[in-house]
């Protein structure tokens, strides 16, 4: 067997013990999370011991323009992070609710190459860093460059290459799609949606969550369909554990 296959088989099933333990209880974003993150960290370290070093660092929001997917447990622990430090972000004159507004009311609906040439930056970079890092989606940990300058370049349009961590990328997809494997299994709405419009969603709606645990599709308005479903589901099935 493929080491890749084995890994996703291996992430299917963890996933699988977190969703059935988890009784889709408050903390269960918490934990299959956590898990999700913790298996990204302890295998992109392995899979780029070969690659040349990163040139990502504190402070670089070159790539923070590029439209992030992010499953709904995603989107739904940024919600809850955003509650919880608005009001002392507000203190401060920061008001990153306002913010993500404003950026939504510039993408919403914009394809990924019309959303790189509008050059918005991400809502969430305030003071040159990133508000939401603890909690940001597993797109923006597989992003990883190894040449700023190319970076800078692809971000003002003069060059379209960029040599990415191809380590980083992917362990950032086996994982995302052994937890949204495991959520089709489990019955919870398992796609890819725009982070911006659907944490909008989540924000306005305070029983989104709720309605996410009991299996409705939230924000199935803001789904990105890169890939078709029906694509996506066939592959997962030819994956996962039997």
């Amino acid at each position: 067997m493929h080491p890749s296959r084995e890994f996703f088989q291996a992430l299917h099933r963890a996933f699988d013990t977190t969703l059935a333990d988890g009784a889709r209880a408050p903390l269960l974003l918490d934990a299959l999370l956590g898990q999700a993150f913790d298996s990204f960290a302890g295998n992109v370290a392995i899979q780029c011991e070969d690659e040349p070093p990163l040139a990502c660092g504190k402070g670089c929001a070159t790539c923070c323009t590029l439209r992030v997917g992010a499953t709904a447990p995603e989107v739904l622990l940024v919600a809850r992070f955003l509650r919880a430090v608005t009001p002392r972000l507000l203190e401060r004159g920061i008001d990153l609710v306002a913010t993500l507004r404003e950026a939504d009311a510039q993408t919403a609906g914009l394809t990924e190459a019309a959303r790189v040439r509008l050059r918005q930056r991400c809502p969430f970079i305030a003071q040159g860093a990133c508000v939401i890092y603890t909690v940001r989606p597993l797109a923006c940990r597989g992003h990883a460059s190894h040449d700023l300058k190319a970076c800078v370049d692809a971000a003002s349009g003069r060059v379209l290459q960029v040599p990415y961590s191809e380590g980083h990328r992917r362990v950032r997809s086996l994982v995302q799609n052994a937890m949204q494997s495991s959520l089709r299994s489990a019955g919870l709405a398992w796609g890819v949606y725009e982070l911006n419009r659907s944490l909008l969603m989540a924000l306005d709606d305070a029983g989104s969550e709720r309605r996410w645990l009991d299996g409705e599709d939230v924000f199935a308005a803001t789904a990105l369909n890169d890939v078709p479903a029906e694509e996506m589901a066939a592959a997962f099935d030819a994956l996962r554990p039997q």
